[in-house]
C-alpha cells in the first residue's frame, strides 16, 4: 500500500459563532467546540484513509480560552501518527475576532480515528510519510500519548477482571 504525505489530507475549517452556538453569557458551548473538532478530525482521518473513519478516543481537551459569539473559529487538523487500522490526528482551534483581528489559541485535542470498510471492519490504513521536522516531531510524541493510551486501556481491563472475579 502506497503512503500518503501528512499534507495531503491537512484540513482547515473557518466557522462563524453565532448565538445558537452560545450560553447566555455569550461564552460558546463547549460541546459546539468539540463536534468542529470531530469533524476536523474526521475530515482529516477520511482523507489519509479514503474510506469511512469512526472515532474511536479523544485525548486531552482544553479549553485555554472562552469563544464569543462573532469570533470565527479556525480548526487546524492533520494526520500525526498511523498504526495498522487506527491514527491519530491533532486539532488545534483558534477564536479570530474579525473586528479586531486578534487570534486566539483556544484549543487542542488528539483524536484517535479508525478506518472501517465496507462491512464496517476495521481496514488496514497507508502508512504515513513524514517530510518535515516538525511532522517527525509530532509523529514522536504522537507514539508516546498512543503508548500511554494502550497502558491505561490494559490497566482498566485488569481492573475490570478484579472487579468482577
Amino acid at each position: 500500500m502506497e503512503g500518503k504525505k501528512v499534507r495531503e489530507s491537512r484540513v482547515i475549517i473557518a466557522q462563524a459563532m453565532n448565538p445558537e452556538n452560545a450560553n447566555p453569557a455569550g461564552n460558546v458551548h463547549g460541546g459546539d467546540i468539540m463536534k468542529l473538532i470531530d469533524t476536523a478530525g474526521g475530515v482529516a482521518a477520511t482523507r489519509h484513509a479514503r474510506a469511512h473513519v469512526v472515532t474511536a478516543s479523544i485525548d486531552r481537551l482544553d479549553f485555554h480560552h472562552p469563544v464569543f459569539i462573532g469570533d470565527v473559529l479556525t480548526l487546524k487538523a492533520s494526520v500525526n501518527y498511523v498504526g495498522r487500522t487506527s491514527m491519530e490526528v491533532g486539532v488545534r482551534v483558534e477564536a479570530e475576532n474579525p473586528l479586531t483581528g486578534e487570534v486566539r489559541h483556544t484549543g487542542s485535542a488528539y483524536l484517535t480515528f479508525v478506518s472501517l470498510d465496507a462491512n464496517k471492519r476495521p481496514t488496514p490504513l497507508p502508512p504515513l510519510i513524514l517530510e518535515t521536522d516538525e511532522e517527525r516531531h509530532r509523529n514522536k510524541e504522537a507514539e508516546e500519548r498512543r503508548r500511554m493510551r494502550l497502558a491505561e486501556k490494559q490497566k482498566e481491563r485488569e481492573k475490570h477482571k478484579i472487579l468482577r472475579g
